[in-house]
């Protein structure tokens, strides 16, 4: 085929991609809307909204010209290391994934997940599993008939893992899970001892919304969150979403008894949206413009959350401006708030867990939903199959679904396959900052005064920028040398928790 007529034809794809990440992301708006500020009655209006606009893009993605288009972009052949070359193949694979859905299908799943969300709020609120329960089975139905469709080697939850954190395989988590998992539990037993002489209250006092609102944005933007491009609202459950180069929407959700819970939730969150927006915007309605897997978006928030956020030089520097916000701290120094917010004990909420027990957390639910999307569990069984196997895992009874099976969006927006994405971030998240402080000698120096723009530059060179141009474990190797390992996470848990 001739030059003129190929490059035609990777315009065309990208005018058409384009548009479609304009209608998508007119689609997150809707949802960002339902989770903040939506009244409840318009919810099944909503659900037909969310539905159409799906249903529509996924048609327009899987017409048969596209595939024309990709085809005729590799039999010209564009150099390997290009853009066009990188989009083409990421075009590739998500068009033919694309294209074993039915429209009907694609529509039905986003009309359920409008629905789950809604009735899963309302359970978790009153603590009713069972208001949850035939949402729950339906999106279990959904997503095997998807995984069905895809296509799988060995089991069905490939296919789903497959859509967050490509070329993974829940053999190869089973392996690394069952070699993690003994060796968190090692640290978990003296860490928990080290933190015995800190309460769970130690911080415990009168923390207003609004200045918990002032000093997230404060710290959020110092560590380089753009406001002029994004935003925090309030939510039942903190995310993070892109509606554009230039509209990044945080959320968080408030205790006035701890302001922690807002504040590293505004951490965790800022480390997803410094991701996105530090996506070349050129590249905006492309793979390259998007980003590499779940597991590379999750390494930002729990590196930013974690690796900075409860570190000693970060409360150093930041202890006047938290006692400013919150007089309440000034009673307390930098090392006790540390020790207070690194306190190691297992608890009932993932998104309140200790960085310690937290992989614990992931695994039961990995676990869990492999079982729910290969039959072994029914989701009328979930409650008492979650209680059980929590207390085995951390040694707690649950006392109730909120605490319990219903704490997390996850099922209720049909991301079977998301949940190992978070360890995975965690090993990404060690591995990257064990990385840049080799690249940058100063870096503690730095992020002692409050600087962060060394890092960031690093990260935004390293992690944001590429887009998908490679995927996660070459991403990984160019970034730090090697592909993701375990043991540089291991190795931090080890020195901040019990060396």
């Amino acid at each position: 085929m001739s030059q003129t007529k190929s490059i035609a034809a990777y315009e065309n794809l990208r005018a058409r991609t384009r548009e479609l990440s304009l209608i998508d992301a007119t689609a997150a708006l809707l949802n960002w809307d339902e989770d903040t500020y939506m009244p409840r009655q318009a919810l099944p209006f909503r659900a037909e909204q969310v539905a159409f606009f799906s249903g529509w893009s996924h048609r327009q993605f899987t017409a048969p010209e596209v595939g024309d288009w990709i085809k005729a972009c590799e039999d010209y052949g564009f150099a390997s290391d290009s853009d066009e070359a990188a989009n083409v193949r990421e075009w590739r694979r998500s068009y033919d994934r694309a294209t074993k859905l039915p429209s009907e299908l694609v529509e039905e799943f986003n009309r359920a997940t409008t629905l789950a969300r809604d009735a899963w709020t309302d359970a978790r609120k009153r603590s009713e599993f069972p208001l949850f329960q035939p949402h729950l089975e339906k999106l279990i139905a959904l997503n095997r008939q998807m995984a069905d469709k895809w296509g799988y080697q060995e089991c069905r939850y490939d296919a789903l893992l497959d859509g967050h954190e490509r070329g993974a395989r829940a053999s190869q988590l089973k392996t690394l899970f069952a070699e993690f998992r003994p060796a968190l539990v090692s640290v978990l037993t003296p860490a928990v001892e080290r933190s015995r002489s800190v309460s769970e209250s130690f911080l415990e006092a009168d923390y207003p919304i609004a200045a918990q609102q002032a000093f997230n944005r404060e710290v959020a933007a110092a560590i380089g969150f753009d406001f002029e491009a994004g935003r925090i609202d309030t939510t039942t459950h903190p995310f993070c979403t892109s509606l554009g180069p230039r509209d990044t929407r945080l959320t968080t959700r408030y205790n006035e008894r701890d302001f922690t819970e807002s504040f590293y939730g505004v951490l965790h969150e800022a480390g997803h949206g410094l991701y996105d927006q530090g996506l070349k915007p050129e590249h905006y309605g492309t793979p390259l413009g998007n980003a590499c897997s779940m597991g590379i978006h999750e390494s930002q928030s729990r590196l930013w959350e974690n690796h900075v956020g409860r570190s000693v030089a970060f409360w150093q520097h930041w202890h006047p401006r938290a006692c400013h916000h919150f007089p309440g701290l000034s009673k307390f120094s930098p090392d006790q708030i540390v020790r207070a917010i690194n306190r190691v004990a297992p608890s009932f909420i993932r998104v309140e867990a200790d960085q310690v027990t937290y992989d614990l957390h992931i695994i039961l639910r990995f676990e869990l939903e492999l079982k729910l999307i290969e039959g072994e569990v029914l989701a009328a069984n979930l409650p008492a199959v979650w209680n059980e196997e929590f207390e085995k895992m951390l040694g707690l009874k649950v006392p109730d679904d909120a605490r319990g099976c219903l704490q997390d969006i996850h099922w209720s927006i049909g991301a079977f396959g998301y949940f190992p994405t978070y360890t995975l971030g965690n090993l990404n998240a060690a591995q990257l900052m064990h990385r840049a402080k080799k690249d940058l000698p100063q870096l503690d120096a730095e992020l002692a005064k409050g600087s962060y723009q060394s890092l960031l530059s690093w990260l935004r060179a390293k992690v944001h920028e590429p887009g998908q141009r490679f995927d996660p474990q070459d991403l990984m190797r160019r970034a730090t040398g090697e592909p993701t390992q375990s043991r540089f996470h291991l190795e931090y848990l080890k020195q901040r928790f019990v060396d």
